[in-house]
């Protein structure tokens, strides 16, 4: 052949881009084994003859046909004696032809290894033949094992065209695999025969005993033109002669078959493609593509659907970081929005509309799902349910499993990968703000489920940073917030920043880089908010509605019997009850199935150690130490609040108190090894700082969190916390200041509810002070506190009494009521409506009664705790007065002759024991009866002392109460003292006889005894001012703030007074003992 003809220019126009294809393949592939052969071949010489290296270029990539018949030289270099299986075939060849004389050159070896062993060309051509089903041999149509081979006549005549063996051989196979997919029916994917072949390929390569090097490179180019002819069929159908088809291009349904099928994808098919990656930029494109329509086929599943080959698939792709970037560089690995998309939209884009979505979508909160779990539930056996939420939590802690590897494998693939996942994470976050907000539209924000799934995988990307001692807390960055974050916190409420302060502290960027811990910490705490949280708070919406459904379905039921002269209206309302019914089973199946979900012990651990971490980071940015568990911090904080810390989102410690509440309510098992010291330095150090937080309801929270660990539970009488807040040094020293300054500050907080929501803070307060009080160290600090800081004690005390006074007041009244209602009720002629009317006016009473009694109970049983360690504190002058008052006038009530109006059927119903609050009552009167003071304010009480009141109540101890003989004489002794008292105060009243209106309170109308003059330039006694300042810091006449330190002493005042009561005195003595009164004044 003239060497300047090119044989290119002859060749069909798909074989021309075979060749082109087939060479760029094989560039990146080990070099081919006729190339080797070549490479044997060679002198040894500083230069490689033609040869060889035309044999290197040509043989992976031209036509076997054109191969063969044109170039025969290019297979048959000059070559020294070898066992290269290539060179004896080039010889074999040789001799065939006529063309050489050398056959014989080299006897011995071929003596050793064929006379014992099959010739390497037969092997070749049987061990072809049984991997790719291929035969020349047109009378052999099965193989050993019965397999059907398919015959290439084609290839026999270019064979023999070529004067060579008609065998297979590394050389014609690449010719025999396009000869054989052509035979391919068009109805069939070429993959349906090439992947079987790919199974037995990788098989071959894999013998019990190693081969020989020249039988392995045999099986070996057989592997690598295999997986080049399957990238072929994907990515150039019309190489073999093929239109494109979407049904047959494509991996996916390969993918979802088993590895171990014939025509399944296996791990040897994935590493080998995977190899190819970087000089073949189509192979991942293959693989990707398939992902994108498995994850579109997954997104319109749910999990009763057969899921799991499909999320089987991705966690295969997780093996392989090459894919995963590719994946994540894919344009569906992010929501794309577009100018038409809704912020709704875009908000539930995540979900369906990327790559992952759909996968962490699966979850048994999807409607259909929870229907299968919980068929029935409005009748459900318990057991039942206890069972499936078994199954339920069995099988999503599966499959977060999962979707944990695959997203811990893209995190770890590459820099790009793991921030395009950080990024994918943080839009999901960022578009569902409103799953927070009051009133959620399920159709507007992404799914319970998908969020869940969210919020678990991020908690467990935390976990290698969660260490016990929390060694590497030190690595969140408060700076991340300022280096343009992917956390989208700008419309959150701030801990204690408004909005133009947080903005600008935002806008001064940090400089460095933030860390990957940093990134999945900030991630995974708006993950809960957004996530797990807002499905914890679901419950309380679905209790809710499930009680509203309910009462609605029996008004219906009651209704059905009196339209059954009505067909219409009784079809009409058959229809709602169904919908009513289809409604409520909805719920209930919701409910069953997050409770299911929230309450796995495994998942709210992980939650519960993420939280821990958050607390300790919160206490180190706000005390600007390296707090960590152990380590004790000096209160009160500093008065200049760290601005990082007050520019927080809310939800940094909100986040924290809501998992915590929850935990303690739901799971409270889990938290006997999970909590340490920070939960409670948290708490007490931010009501001790309060003014750190602005939010008063998320300050009150703290208080609900030390009460909810006081709790009886298991062998811990005293709950989880109890016995650290009775024995922790930090507790001791700072607690129950920071409870009494914290129950001051509740009483003004500035929402609308405040008025209410006191008593039930204060009640929360009341259960931790009980908890704790056993440990006298509390005694002493309280005695200390009413010493040192006689203001702040005076203010907590009259707080307690205004409560007392209060509660006392609306819980007789409403007892009086219920005595009242349930008196009319027995009246026989009463008419239907009126008693229909009266049980409703009962309920609501019973209601208010038994929330108001229960509060009563608790603030009494508190001053009998401190009255008994504080007889000091609490007769001082601005409490022992109305002390008294209120004693005197619930003593009125329980032992006057009105207090048959507090007997009602089934008093304990309301927590009412009359008989154990006139026990309380008698108690705080003994345990004060040392006090002077107090017995004269007891005794100067005009509205409400009654010496017959105590008379009564001496006898109820010794008939009813079944007191000690001591106790009943220490009430007798005291009543003495109140009389005798008494007496002496009636003499000094008649003594002094009328006071002048100069000289009486105008507020009290009695007489002052140390006159002070208010802004407003009225006068008034100290006592009084006092008094009204503790309720209320206002000037009671023009109603503008004021504290003790702006009232003046009325000196000239408070002078004249004291000589008009000394001269009174001395009028009343010289008329006693019949003479003139002494003349006082200066001549």
């Amino acid at each position: 052949m003239d060497p300047n003809e090119q044989p290119e220019p002859t060749l069909p126009p798909q074989e021309q881009m075979r060749q082109r294809r087939l060479a760029k393949l094989g560039a990146m592939n080990a070099i081919s084994p006729s190339s080797r052969l070549s490479d044997a071949a060679k002198p040894e010489s500083s230069s490689p003859s033609p040869a060889p290296s035309n044999q290197e270029d040509t043989q992976p990539s031209s036509l076997p046909s054109q191969q063969i018949s044109t170039t025969p030289t290019s297979r048959t270099p000059s070559r020294p004696p070898s066992t290269n299986p290539f060179s004896q075939l080039s010889v074999k060849n040789k001799s065939e032809s006529g063309n050489g004389t050398t056959a014989d050159s080299a006897p011995p070896p071929k003596k050793i290894h064929i006379t014992m062993e099959e010739a390497l060309d037969d092997w070749s051509n049987r061990v072809l033949g049984d991997i790719f089903r291929l035969t020349l041999d047109e009378t052999r149509t099965t193989d050993s094992r019965g397999n059907k081979l398919t015959y290439l006549p084609e290839l026999r005549a270019e064979l023999q065209q070529s004067n060579d063996p008609i065998k297979l051989t590394a050389l014609s196979i690449d010719s025999a695999i396009l000869e054989a997919a052509r035979y391919v029916p068009e109805s069939k994917a070429l993959l349906d025969y090439l992947l079987p072949c790919w199974k037995r390929v990788v098989k071959a390569t894999k013998p019990a005993r190693p081969l020989p090097p020249e039988r392995e490179e045999i099986v070996n180019e057989a592997r690598r033109l295999c997986m080049s002819n399957c990238i072929f069929a994907l990515t150039m159908p019309e190489y073999f002669g093929r239109d494109p088809n979407p049904n047959h291009d494509s991996l996916v349904p390969y993918l979802l078959r088993h590895h171990d099928n014939d025509d399944g994808i296996c791990l040897d098919f994935f590493t080998e493609a995977v190899s190819r990656i970087p000089d073949d930029d189509t192979v991942a494109g293959v693989f990707t593509d398939a992902m994108v329509s498995i994850s579109k086929k997954v997104a319109a599943m749910t999990m009763n659907d057969d899921y799991k080959p499909y999320i089987n698939c991705l966690v295969t792709y997780s093996r392989f970081p090459p894919l995963l970037n590719a994946l994540a560089q894919h344009s569906l690995f992010h929501v794309s929005p577009t100018a038409d998309m809704s912020k709704e939209q875009i908000a539930v884009a995540s979900e369906t509309q990327t790559i992952l979505g759909p996968f962490f979508r699966i979850s048994p909160l999807q409607t259909e799902v929870t229907k299968t779990y919980f068929a029935s539930p409005r009748t459900i056996d318990p057991g039942h349910i206890k069972s499936s939420q078994s199954a339920l939590q069995m099988t999503l802690k599966a499959h977060q499993g999962d979707l944990t590897g695959i997203t811990n494998a893209l995190v770890r693939a590459s820099p790009n990968s793991r921030n395009s996942t950080l990024d994918w994470f943080a839009f999901v976050v960022n578009t569902n703000h409103k799953r927070r907000a009051l009133q959620v539209k399920a159709t507007e924000v992404a799914s319970d489920g998908f969020m869940v799934n969210v919020t678990a995988v991020l908690d467990q990307l935390c976990q290698p940073f969660m260490d016990a001692t929390f060694s590497k807390v030190d690595k969140i960055d408060i700076d991340y917030l300022r280096r343009k974050p992917r956390v989208d916190m700008r419309d959150e409420t701030k801990l204690n920043a408004d909005q133009a302060t947080s903005e600008k502290f935002y806008r001064s960027n940090a400089t460095g880089s933030s860390n990957f811990i940093s990134e999945v910490f900030f991630l995974t705490l708006a993950a809960h908010h957004y996530g797990l949280g807002a499905t914890n708070s679901k419950l309380k919406d679905l209790d809710k509605d499930i009680k509203h459904i309910e009462r609605v379905i029996k008004l219906i039921e009651e209704e059905l019997p009196k339209l059954e002269s009505n067909p219409l209206r009784l079809h009409v309302a058959k229809q709602q009850l169904q919908n009513a019914v289809n409604g409520v089973e909805k719920s209930i199946a919701l409910k069953l199935a997050i409770e299911g979900v929230v309450l796995d012990s495994a998942m709210q651990t992980l939650s519960l150690q993420f939280m821990r971490y958050v607390s300790v980071w919160l206490l180190r940015v706000a005390s600007g130490t390296d707090y960590k568990p152990g380590k004790d911090i000096k209160l009160p904080l500093s008065a200049d609040k760290p601005e990082a810390f007050s520019c927080l989102p809310e939800y940094a410690l909100q986040d924290v108190v809501e998992n915590f509440k929850f935990v303690f309510r739901f799971l409270p098992q889990i938290l006997m090894s999970a909590v340490g010291d920070e939960i409670i330095t948290l708490c007490i150090t931010f009501l001790r700082c309060s003014e750190y937080i602005k939010n008063p309801y998320l300050k009150s929270s703290l208080v609900t969190l030390l009460f909810s660990g006081t709790w009886p539970l298991y062998h811990l009488s005293r709950g989880v916390l109890g016995d650290t807040l009775a024995g922790s040094s930090f507790a001791n020293e700072y607690l129950l200041h920071s409870l009494m300054k914290f129950y001051i500050e509740c009483e003004h907080s500035g929402v609308s509810s405040a008025f209410y929501d006191k008593f039930n803070i204060r009640y929360e307060i009341f259960q931790v002070i009980k908890c704790i009080w056993p440990n006298s160290v509390y005694k002493d600090q309280l005695s200390r506190e009413s010493k040192i800081n006689r203001e702040f004690f005076v203010q907590f005390v009259n707080l307690l009494l205004n409560d007392a006074t209060y509660l006392l007041d609306e819980a007789l009244t409403k007892l009086v009521k219920i005595h009242d209602y349930q008196k009319q009720l027995h009246d026989q002629t009463l008419a239907p409506d009126a008693k229909e009317k009266i049980r409703t006016d009962l309920e609501a009473a019973e209601q208010q009664c038994q929330s108001w009694m229960q509060l009563v109970n608790d603030t009494m049983g508190m001053m009998k705790l401190f009255t008994a360690a504080l007889r000091d504190a609490f007769t001082m002058p601005e409490i022992v007065t109305r002390l008294a008052g209120m004693l005197n006038y619930n003593l009125e009530s329980l032992v006057g002759p009105k207090r048959g109006n507090l007997k009602v059927e089934d008093a304990k119903k309301y927590h009412f024991d009359p008989k154990t609050l006139l026990s309380d009552f008698i108690d705080i009167y003994i345990n004060l009866a040392p006090k002077p003071a107090f017995i004269e304010a007891v005794a100067a009480d005009g509205r409400s002392y009654k010496p017959e009141n105590f008379e009564t109540a001496s006898r109820l101890l010794r008939t009813s109460l079944h007191k000690a003989p001591e106790v009943v004489s220490a009430w007798d002794s005291l009543r003495t003292k109140f009389a005798e008292a008494k007496e002496r105060l009636d003499q000094a009243a008649l003594d002094l006889g009328e006071v002048p209106d100069e000289f009486e309170d105008p507020l009290m109308g009695e007489l002052m005894n140390d006159p002070v003059i208010l802004p407003s330039q009225n006068i008034v006694d100290r006592s009084t001012i006092i008094q009204q300042l503790l309720s209320n810091p206002l000037d009671p006449f023009t109603r503008k703030p004021m504290t003790i330190d702006d009232v003046v002493p009325a000196d000239d005042l408070r002078v004249r007074i004291e000589e008009w009561k000394s001269q009174r005195i001395a009028e009343a003595k010289a008329k006693a003992s019949g003479g003139d009164a002494m003349d006082t004044t200066a001549d």
